[in-house]
């Protein structure tokens, strides 16, 4: 899906609706007894630097949302039991934390529990005053230190209604929220017509999130995954790798606030044409990191470019269709290259290398490097993340019903950047600290990227061989990738 923030995805007027957890959900949640199924290091990390950043007296949003249209009038006792029940499908949607001292427990309702409760909030004659409703209510509902931390509204009108849904990080990913379109029109759809929804029954994440934790505390500090993790941080300086270019900060500055870039990069043929001259290396996510190596280098950013490639860990056919935050990382060293065949031949071998690090959480491997990292940021580090999504269910409909990936652009010292590969060409979001110097740069690095896509196609020189592409199915969003913290 296209990605944005609430601003910019075509909110109209009408009559808000929202849905959130009944009184009485809310309540059995005090009873519950301790699930014994932990978090996820990911969830556990998000949350504890939310509570740090909170208690440093700063408040950092940190949702991620999806928006769409359905074809109206709108049956609002349909949409409800739509909403409902593509609630209990996903069973991290019903599960949360709470403090046992400094230990967090699970808690996860039996779905019998789970109800929802609708309220008409009224009705919205300007789109300005409903966005800014909207993100209010989001930043409260959807809190990372709250539960429940998620939340559901339809801005009703004669001819059709706008869903906007919000949630915590912990519950979801971008590949999550790209398929929430598709899920919710057709539990509506059939809703609506009384014909039965079929289809697998979907994994759990909360299992998912067991059986990582199993596999992660296996290992130890002399695990050749932490080896690997304490060159790489060494050679960025003791610290996990920034976007190699000024934006202008100081250390020791307070968290700035961002902006967000968000538009088209180039159009489905430039897009396919990129692709096809990439493939022989591994595809567009190879292509995309190393258009950014040459770039960065080109502004200033020193002679090796190093990030954190975010992934997928969805490595069974259980989770593919699973709302949860399936995301690592996999850190990759790129030297200046003479042209843009030599860093992709680097990019290539750099992932082919390291992506099997993306299987065990970084939050469990930073405590075994012996030195504290203790964010005080929500993101620890930069990403770009490349997702082909046109092969998700609806996704040739998204235009047309005006979806959209949404993110809480807020606090933040890091640059993270989405590009997606739509049926109508590739979409660039980007956010970035709210400074002149990080702004220019980053425009500079947009317009840059925007041209490499552009020309490499045309450059005269065959390929080599076909082989294996880089497997870019999607990965962390919007909040923002595989570090502690959005992603």
């Amino acid at each position: 899906m296209r990605v944005c923030d609430i601003q910019r995805c075509e909110v109209r007027p009408g009559r808000l609706v929202e849905f959130t957890f009944s009184e009485a959900t809310v309540g059995a949640m005090a009873s519950l007894a301790p699930d014994p199924r932990p978090p996820a290091y990911i969830q556990e990390s998000h949350i504890r630097t939310a509570r740090s950043v909170r208690e440093g007296g700063l408040f950092v949003p940190t949702w991620l949302g999806a928006a769409f249209d359905l074809p109206g009038p709108v049956d609002l006792d349909v949409l409800e039991r739509a909403l409902r029940g593509w609630t209990l499908r996903h069973e991290t949607l019903r599960s949360g934390f709470r403090w046992a001292g400094d230990e967090m427990q699970r808690f996860t309702l039996r779905e019998d529990d789970v109800s929802l409760r609708r309220e008409v909030v009224g009705d919205f004659a300007d789109a300005g005053a409903l966005v800014r409703y909207l993100q209010n209510r989001f930043d409260t509902a959807a809190d990372a230190l709250r539960w429940p931390n998620l939340i559901y509204t339809a801005v009703v009108r004669d001819d059709s209604a706008s869903v906007y849904m919000a949630f915590d990080h912990t519950n979801v990913d971008a590949y999550s929220l790209q398929r929430i379109p598709e899920e919710i029109h057709e539990l509506y759809t059939a809703g609506l017509t009384g014909r039965p929804v079929t289809g697998m029954p979907t994994g759990s994440y909360v299992d998912f999130c067991r059986q990582e934790r199993r596999d992660a505390d296996g290992i130890g500090d002399t695990h050749a995954i932490v080896a690997r993790w304490r060159e790489f941080i060494g050679r960025c300086g003791g610290r996990l790798p920034a976007f190699p270019v000024d934006l202008g900060l100081q250390p020791g500055d307070v968290l700035p606030e961002q902006k967000l870039v968000c538009e088209p990069l180039v159009d489905a043929n430039a897009a396919a044409a990129f692709e096809a001259y990439c493939r022989p290396y591994g595809g567009s996510l190879v292509g995309i990191l190393a258009a950014t190596s040459l770039i960065v280098h080109e502004l200033g950013g020193g002679s090796v470019y190093r990030t954190v490639v975010p992934f997928h860990t969805r490595l069974k056919s259980a989770w593919s269709d699973s709302v949860g935050w399936y995301v690592g990382g996999a850190p990759i060293e790129v030297p200046a290259a003479r042209d843009f065949r030599g860093a992709m031949e680097t990019v290539r071998a750099e992932l082919r290398a390291n992506r099997s690090l993306a299987r065990i959480p970084l939050a469990r491997v930073l405590p075994l490097l012996g030195a504290e990292f203790r964010p005080t940021s929500p993101d620890l580090y930069s990403i770009v993340s490349y997702v082909d999504a046109r092969l998700l269910p609806g996704s040739s409909r998204w235009t047309e019903s005006k979806a959209y990936g949404l993110i809480r652009v807020s606090y933040g010292d890091q640059v993270c950047v989405w590009v997606n590969r739509l049926h109508e060409g590739l979409w660039f979001a980007c956010r970035h600290p709210d400074t002149d110097v990080a702004h220019k740069n980053v425009r500079r690095y947009v317009e840059r990227l925007r041209d490499v896509i552009a020309s490499v196609p045309a450059l005269d020189a065959s390929p080599p061989p076909s082989r294996r592409p880089v497997d870019a199915t999607p990965l962390r969003l919007f909040g923002v990738g595989a570090a502690p913290g959005r992603g």
